[in-house]
């Protein structure tokens, strides 16, 4: 990993001076500007920092492209089923239940990490630069677990049987551990995958605070998340499988989070039951278009009261919370059935191009790389049952899980066309 990181300070410095002109400095200033913005990803108080390297990186690659100093790739497997969704989410605003709150959340939640994915796909578009691209995300992840573990465990003095960052951070703590959670299965990909030693030692020293926090979270959906994520990602090493499974039965039956699944069997008066209940209600009034693109899904519009009344007696609670707590829900509650059909259709499409880099990739690398990604989409996607991830936080990483597999997809495109002589 050193020496990735030295030798891409040495190959920037060389592009830039040697030979270089301004329009070389602002292609290579793009990907260092939005390595900044996924490194800052974690943490609070820095979204001003990551707003001015976000826009100065779109004003840059506009600049490039006007020159034409760059040629931007568009045509994915993706680009339809993200035209499709995006067009939906465009039309709900006109149906809205608020106009003007969706309008601006189709922008700051959607759009705006359309754009954000394109600049990965056509910047990041190497070997290299996709390793770069994902130890930007562990280092950032590693220095935040650590330095949350020392400020919140020790400054603070909180007991270790204390969800972490439980009080004092922006963003809710099952957002956080999605965070801690990608970056450790990179970590284990990383630790099975590379050949050198010191390497190998370096990502099982990151595996662990990154490991220790996401247990120290206590969060139910992404724990629920650790087992299919890990047999998808070790299907192919059966020990490291044995192993994993080994841990992960051993926190849950030693840590204080196995004790938390003791609270949340299906009761009846489960308040994620009673959402469930309540979104399913909501989908029944608005069935096609949904509520509207609102990342605050429906709470601060309907009347919630009103649905509570409306669901079976043995379901209602005192309090109602106003997030479904389910991404397959709350997308159906804003977007109605075809906004549902229309994300599923992506990830329909996503799968696909992960079976082709990881069954047919031309190398271990790309279908190595294939499992890890579909690794890392297993993990979002389960932990989605039990959370919305509307966030920015974890928007930004499900647009790298995107990225990541488009990347893989046409590198082996085009090797494939190399080795065929076209």
């Amino acid at each position: 990993m050193v020496n990735n990181i030295t030798g891409y300070i040495r190959a920037l410095l060389k592009e830039t001076f040697v030979g270089s002109d301004v329009f070389n400095l602002l292609n290579l200033s793009v990907p260092v500007l939005i390595g900044v913005f996924i490194f800052l990803n974690p943490f609070p108080h820095t979204t001003a920092i990551k707003e001015i390297c976000f826009y100065l990186s779109v004003f840059i690659v506009l600049a490039l492209v006007a020159c034409r100093k760059v040629e931007l790739l568009f045509k994915t497997p993706l680009l339809l089923p993200f035209g499709l969704f995006v067009f939906w989410s465009f039309l709900s605003i006109f149906f809205a239940l608020d106009k003007g709150n969706s309008a601006n959340d189709f922008y700051t939640h959607l759009l705006k990490y359309i754009i954000f994915y394109y600049i990965l796909i056509n910047f990041f578009n190497s070997r290299q630069r996709l390793a770069w691209l994902s130890w930007i995300f562990i280092i950032s992840a590693v220095i935040f677990s650590i330095g949350g573990f020392v400020y919140y465990y020790f400054i603070l003095d909180n007991v270790l049987t204390k969800r972490f960052m439980w009080d004092v951070i922006q963003a809710p703590t099952n957002t956080i551990v999605v965070v801690l959670l990608f970056a450790a299965i990179l970590s284990l990909h990383f630790l099975l995958t590379d050949k050198n030693l010191y390497h190998k030692m370096i990502s099982l020293g990151f595996l662990f605070p990154l490991f220790a926090t996401t247990v120290l979270t206590q969060t139910r959906s992404v724990f629920v998340a650790m087992v299919p994520a890990a047999i998808v990602l070790l299907i192919r090493n059966k020990k490291a499988l044995i192993i994993s499974i080994v841990v992960i039965l051993l926190v849950f039956f030693t840590m204080p989070v196995g004790k938390r699944f003791e609270d949340v069997s299906l009761r009846k008066s489960s308040s994620r039951i009673q959402m469930n209940f309540i979104s399913l209600e909501i989908i029944k009034d608005y069935p096609i278009i949904g509520t509207g693109f609102d990342a605050q899904p429906y709470g601060n519009i309907l009347d919630l009261k009103m649905y509570n009344k409306r669901i079976p007696d043995a379901f209602k609670a005192r309090h109602i919370p106003n997030d479904p707590h389910n991404l397959l829900l709350g997308l159906t509650a804003r977007l109605g059935i075809v906004g549902l059909v229309l994300f599923l259709y992506i990830l329909f499409v996503f799968c696909r191009m992960c079976w082709r880099v990881t069954k047919y990739g031309k190398d271990n690398f790309i279908r190595g790389w294939g499992l890890c990604v579909f690794s890392l989409m297993v993990m979002f996607f389960v932990s989605g049952f039990f959370e919305t991830h509307c966030g920015h936080m974890t928007e930004v990483i499900f647009c790298i899980i995107f990225a990541m597999v488009t990347i893989l997809w046409r590198l082996d495109t085009e090797e494939a066309l190399i080795s065929e002589g076209r």
